[in-house]
């Protein structure tokens, strides 16, 4: 798909009637946006993987409900990416809850928590999923769109359903939100997360 433009409002077109040709041609022209957002929020590359299969499972799920904004769906992945991490959290955080239940394993070590520790060993990715995790849905969703994914007020507005107003001030709250939140973080505060 490198170098050719795609026709994204007529490839939809065919999303809706079912063509999976063409819903193949969607994945391969927004599968690394989405799974960098993925990737921005979980704790592993596994889990951002996991995440951007369900987003496009969902997609297809949702074909005919997909929003578009200046003729492409992107605006509107990226904000079921939001949806679907936290969604995947929440399951996860309760199986995590449900295996501290059982009984603990006789003498087999697992190695599962050193590999991820070693993949994940940014500091500054973990600091800000962190922080960007404590604030309100609708800031994560706006710093995705307009800080993260560099979309215009309008695009986004369109994309949440809210007027550009209402982008601009709530992007305005977000980030003094953020901010704050990051001058509180004990790995800021010891000279800057590393």
């Amino acid at each position: 798909m490198r170098g050719i433009r795609l026709d994204e409002p007529s490839v939809l077109e065919r999303v809706r009637d079912g063509d999976a040709d063409a819903f193949g041609d969607l994945f391969d022209l927004h599968h690394d946006r989405v799974f960098r957002q993925a990737l921005r929020m979980t704790a592993s590359l596994h889990d951002a993987e996991d995440v951007t299969a369900v987003v496009f499972l969902e997609a297809w799920r949702r074909r005919d409900t997909m929003r578009e904004v200046n003729g492409s769906v992107i605006a509107w992945l990226l904000v079921m990416t939001n949806f679907v991490f936290r969604n995947y959290a929440r399951a996860s955080r309760r199986y995590r809850e449900g295996l501290q239940q059982l009984p603990p394993p006789e003498n087999a070590p697992d190695h599962a928590d050193a590999v991820d520790d070693r993949i994940d060993r940014d500091s500054r990715r973990a600091a800000m999923r962190s922080t960007l995790a404590q604030l309100p849905k609708r800031d994560q969703d706006i710093l995705t769109l307009c800080v993260l994914e560099e979309l215009s007020t309008a695009d986004a507005a369109a994309a949440l359903g809210v007027a550009p107003g209402t982008v601009k001030s709530r992007l305005s709250r977000a980030k003094a939100r953020l901010t704050e939140l990051l001058q509180n973080d004990p790995a800021m505060a010891n000279g800057g997360v590393r």
